[in-house]
Formats: C-alpha cells, structure tokens, sequence
C-alpha cells in the first residue's frame, strides 16, 4: 500500500547539476519517496545511479499551485531546471503540472523527468523538453511517455544508462533505438552511471530479477571490471550508433520566456562542445563554467556581439573565439 501525504511547500533543490551533458540550475520533485507500483527500479539522471522502489511506503505530494512551485524556482541561480519524476495519481494530485508550470512561469527552460500523460503542462515553443529515462523492466513506460509527450507538441527524446554489460552490447543498442525511434524519439542520450558501491550492488540485484541466467557473468563485469574504462567505451559506442541513425545524442536546450533565446543557444554550444571534449578535463570544465557564465549574465549579450565587445566582458580569454562564434551562427538562423 502506497500512502500520498500532502505537503504546504515546494520541493525545490537549488543545486546545479548535469543532466545528459546539460546544465540545470534546480531540480523539483512533485513526488518525493521511492515507493511505487510498476518496476521495482527506476534510473535516476541526475544522481547517475539505479534507484530500488518499494511497493509500499509513503510518498510526499506537492503543492498543486504553480504560483508556489514559481515562487521556489526564483531562489534558484539562472538557467533550465528539471522538474520530475512523475506519478501514475497525477491524474488526481496534479502536483507535477503544477511544478512544471511554476517552473515556466518564473522564466525558465524545463526538463520534463518522466512524465505521465496527465502531467504534461500545455505545450509552449521551445520551453519544455521531455526526458525519458530506460529502467529494468519498464519499457511499456518509456515507450508511452515518449509517444505521449511527443503528441502533447513537446520535444521528447530518450535516456539510457550505460551499464556496462548489460545496456552497452550491440545487440541491446539495436532494439532500444528501434524502440524509442517508433514511439517518436527526436534524440537519444547516454548517461554514464556511477560505479560506486552502493550503485553496483542494486545494479546487480537487478539484473538478477531480470535475467537470473545471467547474474554471475553480470556481477563479475560490474565488481572486478574496469567500470570507468568500459563506461566511457560505451559512451563512445552509444554516441556512435545515434549518429549512425541520424539522431542527436544531446537533448535540445529548452528556452525560458526569461532568457534571451541567443544566450540560451549560445549556452547550449558551449555545453555540446564540452560533452565533444570530455577527454580534456581541462577545457571541458572551462567551456561547461563558460555556459554557467552565459546564463547568470543577466543581460542580452548579442548585441555586445554585434558591437564588438564581448571580448571585454567575457571572463575566459581562451574561449572568447569559440563563445562568439557561437552568437554568430545562432543570430545568422
């Protein structure tokens, strides 16, 4: 048995963090508890990591007032957020709508975290994009959020975890993207999942429910492999088989009705770029602080473009190039 409290207040972390190679500024979560019918696991992108869900337990419901979710968004830096997972009592809680509407209407972009059908806010250009995220055993769910958002008039694309061993074969890869590429998928992205030990071991109970026959082979890949060495192997591979099929291997970046849509695109480059040389730490963490910079400029920075001067307030020398290029090309659209 599942019990639903309501809470008076929004939860709202004002934490940055990486979604997909994405900056986000906040993460809300209109459902907080990890109990829930359906699949026993749900893949987390955030924390990077498999998450064991109960079937009974207790789950704290959100306001379903956007005006309060707004309010809590505006503690948050500048830039996109997330706002999810969602929940099958959407339909009678609407507590994720509201969050995402909060999140709309304080001026932000917005990442939609799994949500279920009842929960999609009234389509708006470019300011949602629906993230939906692989779990063991949960196809069904992806597959209907995806063609759910997707006829909602919102972005929508897929997330998978590389597990090495186990998401990152050939084989799994082919039917995944036909799969998502039927439910109507505009992009695919691969997150890398942590390899700590805690996250190996619900990994491993996992697989074990799934596919018992293959436990022992399962469990030696994931605690006496190079995991690091193979995630990034299948990253690359992952990378490779979207551009195989002509999908982007990055969500879009959604654009809040506060943000100059040039900084925003810019922004998005920027990151994009970081994700292509994620190799060299170095310049990865200067074009990522880059795009940081970009959001909490607090002004249009194109026509500083135009002027000729934004290499004078733009803090990162070795990227001035790069960032002001990357206003060109969005302004020549």
């Amino acid at each position: 048995m599942i019990e639903y409290e309501e809470t008076p207040g929004a939860t709202v972390r004002c934490v940055e963090s990486d979604v997909a190679g994405r900056r986000v500024a906040g993460h809300a979560t209109p459902y907080s508890g990890e109990a829930a019918a359906g699949s026993p696991f749900r893949f987390d992108p955030l924390e990077r990591r498999l998450v064991a869900r109960r079937a009974s337990g207790r789950v704290a419901v959100g306001p379903p007032d956007a005006a309060v979710w707004s309010r809590a968004f505006s503690r948050c830096p500048p830039g996109p957020v997330v706002v999810g997972p969602g929940s099958p009592v959407e339909e009678i809680r609407g507590s994720y709508a509201a969050a995402a509407e909060g999140a709309a209407a304080s001026g932000r972009g917005v990442y939609l975290l799994d949500p279920e059908p009842a929960g999609l806010p009234a389509a708006t250009p470019r300011v949602f994009v629906a993230l939906c995220v692989w779990a063991p055993g949960a196809d069904r769910e992806i597959l209907r959020r995806l063609s759910s958002s997707r006829a909602a008039g919102i972005p929508a694309g897929a997330l998978l975890p590389v597990l090495p061993g186990w998401t990152d074969g050939p084989d799994f890869l082919d039917v995944w993207f036909a799969r998502v590429t039927a439910a109507g998928a505009q992009f695919a992205a691969a997150v890398p999942a942590a390899g700590g030990g805690d996250e190996r071991r619900t990994l491993v109970e996992a697989r074990a429910q799934l596919d018992p026959s293959s436990t022992d082979a399962f469990f030696e890949k994931v605690h006496h492999g190079d995991w690091e060495g193979a995630v990034r192997a299948g990253l690359r591979q992952f990378r490779d088989e979207a551009r195989r099929r002509g999908m982007r291997a990055m969500p879009p970046r959604p654009i809040g009705a506060g943000e100059p849509a040039s900084n925003s695109a810019a922004a998005a480059h920027l990151e994009e770029r970081a994700v292509e040389l994620e190799d060299d730490e170095h310049r990865s963490a200067l074009l990522h602080a880059a795009a940081r910079w970009i959001d909490e400029s607090g002004r249009d920075l194109a026509p500083v473009v135009r002027e000729g001067n934004f290499g004078k307030v733009f803090p990162f020398g070795a990227l001035a190039a790069e960032a002001e290029a990357a206003f060109r090309v969005e302004g020549a659209r």
